[in-house]
């Protein structure tokens, strides 16, 4: 009977530390998604409600990372248990990463809401769009368990990387013409940076997610192939 009491309290714990990772995921995302609307709708309001919601995702990442202390404490986990525990404390500070560049980009929706708008801000909307794919199959690969679409996002990060430099060149060309705007111009830089962290931090989601599966890890490698049946 103690054993059985142990094993549901060890099941609980897991439960409870996937459920918060994937809810702090959805916040996350929800965060990033608001903040690029504000940007392009100069949205003061939600821009204020991203900055201040930034708490409740650091508030996440402390309890995931209490979470996982606790399971590894009590339950001293092996082989995939403790791959799950360690790639949801990884993932859920890349995360915390990723909420803080959408909270980055409220901010200088802020700013540029002092500003007449600018026609090329309609390069942000098609690098959000990429980059919030990548986060939500990132997503998909840990929750689903989906090593294939975690081994994916490395190359699919190549056409964000592609898009970034197009956007930052336009957006420096028309700095060097217009010095009047180059305060619109540099916030715009930055942003399209912020964008092409996220990418990057949703491929070092993915690779956590195929090392809590397949315990391979794919980090620096040239080799993305991973076997699905794993």
């Amino acid at each position: 009977m103690q054993g059985a009491h142990i094993l549901r309290d060890f099941d609980q714990a897991i439960d409870a530390l996937r459920s918060e990772v994937i809810t702090m995921a959805a916040n996350t995302r929800h965060n990033l998604e608001r903040a690029v609307r504000a940007l392009l709708e100069r949205n003061l309001e939600l821009a204020n409600a991203v900055i201040a919601d930034d708490d409740e995702v650091d508030d996440a990442e402390r309890k995931i990372d209490q979470l996982g202390m606790d399971v590894l404490v009590r339950f001293h986990p092996v082989a995939t248990d403790l791959r799950l525990v360690v790639s949801s404390m990884k993932i859920s500070m890349n995360l915390e990463r990723i909420s803080d560049h959408a909270t980055n980009i409220a901010k200088r929706a802020k700013k540029m809401c002092q500003f007449s708008e600018l026609p090329e801000i309609i390069l942000i909307e098609p690098l959000y769009t990429l980059a919030d794919h990548l986060l939500r199959d990132a997503i998909s690969a840990y929750s689903d368990r989906n090593v294939t679409l975690g081994a994916s996002l490395h190359l699919r990060d190549k056409e964000l990387d592609r898009m970034h430099h197009v956007a930052t060149e336009t957006f420096g060309n028309r700095l060097e013409q217009s010095t009047r705007l180059s305060q619109e111009y540099i916030h715009l830089i930055l942003v399209t940076r912020s964008l092409e962290r996220v990418g990057d931090l949703a491929v070092n989601i993915g690779e956590d997610a195929v090392f809590l599966n397949s315990a391979r890890d794919l980090r620096h490698t040239s080799d993305r192939t991973v076997d699905p049946a794993i």
